[in-house]
């Protein structure tokens, strides 16, 4: 692995907490819990893991979710997840938990929500991490499910950082959305959206300008459209790419072929994250380190993309210029082993 990508503070800024259960993790939850799963080994699990798009994945994704039954697993599942990333010097998180999909299990939201914001504010001690969580709204449930999701959360409303739209893309435009995000934001909190992985761009503008987001998850459609291109560039508006997860949806043939270098090239504030880590071959070390080797992203590359990490992040910038500060240190430290020693005559 690449020194320079192990050394250098990273944030995750796209991730679903339901996403980062490990195989493992699935079957010991299964026999915990008593669920009639499916699968009676994690081979035969691991085999389901091959997608032709985002609804296929979606149905291993929903039955693996469905081991997840108490407020320990939730915890425990938060606690997991911040613990294996932290090893990637990910510094800062803001993770993504979706009310609708423990409600669409039959399990209480708000039990499952104390879960995670429990196990988050455990393990941000432990580890000497800072972040925060993302309601992430399931599009294809539609405006009223949720409302009635929002009205769930709203006690929460200081221990919430941002309001996302995350789920199919495809027919379930971000305008939908609109007094979702009017009341989340009413709330004091930011706003996210997936838009343009397999939406088209005018998803991206709909995100922008009637959900007024502060970043795009994903994104990497909008080079399809030059003016879109340019105004994300001049705005400065961070797109939260996930290399190997579009690449395991058939977003793009293959990694070689992904578009995230020419973005970072374009002046496009891109993030490199992992999405739903065990479904798609890798944490944020992994994408970073596949993605330099198909791409040829150089190492300042890839020093701008961690700097970019903290810049679309929602800390505050006391917190965000320390960072940086750090990544300059490390950058500084290897650009200076790497130099030729001075030969003497």
């Amino acid at each position: 692995m690449s020194r320079l990508v192990e050394d250098l503070p990273k944030t995750e800024l796209h991730l679903h907490i339901e996403g980062s259960l490990e195989p493992s993790m699935v079957m010991e939850l299964a026999r915990r819990n008593n669920v009639d799963f499916p699968h009676a080994t994690e081979t035969e699990l691991l085999a389901t893991y091959e997608f032709d798009n985002l609804a296929g994945f979606s149905k291993v994704y929903q039955s693996s979710s469905r081991v997840l039954r108490t407020e320990r697993d939730f915890n425990e599942l938060t606690q997991a997840y911040m613990r294996r990333v932290r090893q990637d010097n990910v510094r800062h998180v803001e993770i993504a938990f979706a009310p609708q999909g423990a409600s669409s299990r039959g399990v209480d939201p708000v039990m499952a929500l104390e879960g995670v914001l429990a196990g988050f504010e455990e393990a941000k001690a432990e580890h000497g991490m800072t972040g925060g969580i993302i309601i992430g709204c399931q599009r294809h449930r539609g405006i009223d499910d949720a409302m009635r999701m929002l009205d769930q959360v709203r006690p929460y409303r200081d221990r919430i950082m941002a309001i996302g739209l995350a789920s199919l893309e495809v027919g379930n435009p971000p305008s939908i959305y609109r007094r979702l995000f009017e009341e989340a934001r009413e709330l004091g909190w930011k706003a996210v959206a997936h838009a343009g992985e397999e939406g088209p761009p005018e998803y991206i503008w709909e995100a922008i300008d009637i959900l007024k987001v502060d970043r795009i998850d994903h994104g990497v459609r909008c080079e399809e459209d030059p003016a879109l291109m340019r105004r994300l560039a001049e705005q400065q508006i961070p797109l939260t790419v996930c290399p190997l997860s579009n690449v395991y949806l058939k977003v793009f043939p293959t990694l070689e072929r992904h578009n995230v270098a020419r973005l970072l090239r374009a002046g496009l504030c891109v993030t490199i994250n992992s999405d739903d880590p065990p479904y798609f071959g890798g944490y944020v070390n992994e994408n970073y380190i596949q993605s330099q080797a198909a791409l040829g992203l150089g190492d300042a590359e890839l020093v701008q993309l961690a700097r970019n990490s903290f810049v679309g992040s929602f800390m505050d910038d006391t917190e965000r210029q320390r960072h940086l500060a750090d990544i300059d240190a490390v950058w500084l430290r290897h650009a200076g082993e790497a130099a030729p020693a001075h030969v003497q005559n």
